[in-house]
């Protein structure tokens, strides 16, 4: 058994002092400082914030890797840096590639989400997959590849039905509604709007078939007019959970408090981070095209945007910065939020019988330790 000691534990619903929280391999609970079990392992918090760990819907790639390469030890790598970022539960997200590769790359997912549960995995543990495509608009591509854009097919996805957690639709697409009621209706795949370019009308009938959340929120998307509410405007106002990369780049700050008036608790911090997240400036590439990154901006050689190289830390501290929100309804953000919408019950927050997955940082959401279920995965060198 493990106690943290004199931290300010980010709770749901407030921060708590003054006391200790045991766990294992799951959280245990609360206790007085004091009242510590017999040969209990105690680490000191020294008065950083205890938090849950924080899980990324979204993410490609990493320290030069990327989900849709299929390399079983880039995702490790992956799985390993961003477990510095606070991170412990993950969705390697794949691109608008091939058939051949996402074959591959699902399959490389799959039995690394076995490995990633066992005592020995030393990064994020990995929940499944995010697929980002390939049923989207070309019209709205963004960064993905046109070359392999599909109609929606709910029979290849099913075939992945054991791994994948989400997939991003273009609803508007022909076949989009029928994919929809044959994806729900075998299986608990989450289906979310994006890289789409339906009209409001188009993103509500959709909903209303089944469809319950949105791929990076105003980016690859009918955007939000008075007349015209777009599908941006369906995902502020129906019942969907909806992400934000806040990089400050991809969607101006000035909009984070909007995006968190209208989505309470169905806001869902992601990073969309590439393979040059971690990295310094210059040419990478992204679902098989050359992408060119300069401080916090990624784009293609067109200047289109294409993904980003933000942290979750970052982004929490990010949404702190530009809302006034309290802090752990931020870390709510990147771990209950995100937890809740993927039906993932046991992550998300530090409540008792949840796993023992925790991060300690700074006020400035500079990580110093991270924990996945009960065994440090990450320790800042002093």
């Amino acid at each position: 058994m493990q106690a943290i000691l004199n931290g300010r534990i980010l709770m749901p619903d407030g921060v708590v002092t003054g006391r200790a929280l045991l766990f294992e391999e799951r959280i245990i609970g609360l206790c007085a400082p004091d009242a510590l079990p017999e040969k209990c392992e105690v680490i000191d918090a020294g008065g950083q914030y205890v938090a849950p760990g924080l899980i990324d819907l979204h993410i490609h790639g990493y320290m030069g890797e990327d989900a849709s390469d299929a390399s079983a030890e880039g995702v490790r790598i992956m799985a390993r840096g961003i477990a510095r970022n606070g991170v412990t539960s993950w969705l390697p997200t794949t691109m608008t590639v091939s058939k051949q590769q996402l074959c591959a790359a699902f399959d490389n997912i799959r039995t690394l989400r076995q490995e990633s549960r066992t005592a020995a995995w030393d990064g994020a543990e990995i929940l499944g997959v995010n697929a980002e495509g390939p049923f989207i608009n070309p019209a709205r591509k963004g960064a993905q590849n046109g070359e392999h854009v599909l109609l929606p097919d709910p029979g290849f996805l099913l075939d992945f039905a054991d791994v994948v957690r989400i997939t991003t639709l273009a609803p508007e697409m022909e076949g989009g509604l029928a994919f929809i009621d044959a994806v729900k209706a075998k299986s608990d795949i989450l289906i979310s709007m994006g890289h789409t370019d339906a009209t409001f009308e188009q993103a509500k009938e959709a909903v209303a078939h089944g469809l319950g959340h949105a791929t990076h929120t105003f980016n690859a998307m009918t955007g939000l007019n008075h007349r015209a509410p777009g599908v941006a405007g369906a995902a502020l106002t129906l019942p969907v959970t909806a992400e934000l990369i806040a990089d400050t780049f991809h969607i101006h700050p000035g909009l984070f408090p909007l995006m968190v008036k209208a989505k309470g608790d169905k806001l869902c911090l992601i990073t969309d981070c590439t393979r040059a997240g971690g990295l310094s400036d210059g040419e990478y590439s992204l679902g098989g095209q050359p992408i060119f990154v300069r401080g916090i901006e990624c784009r293609l050689a067109d200047g289109t945007i294409a993904g980003s190289v933000l942290k979750l830390n970052r982004a929490v501290k990010n949404l702190i910065d530009y809302t006034g929100m309290p802090v752990y309804e931020a870390v709510n953000c990147a771990s209950r939020n995100p937890a809740n919408a993927i039906g993932q019950r046991n992550k998300g927050t530090l409540e008792s019988g949840r796993d023992a997955d925790i991060f300690l940082c700074n006020d400035d959401f500079e990580v110093s330790r991270t924990i996945l279920r009960g065994k440090t995965i990450f320790m800042e060198e002093r």
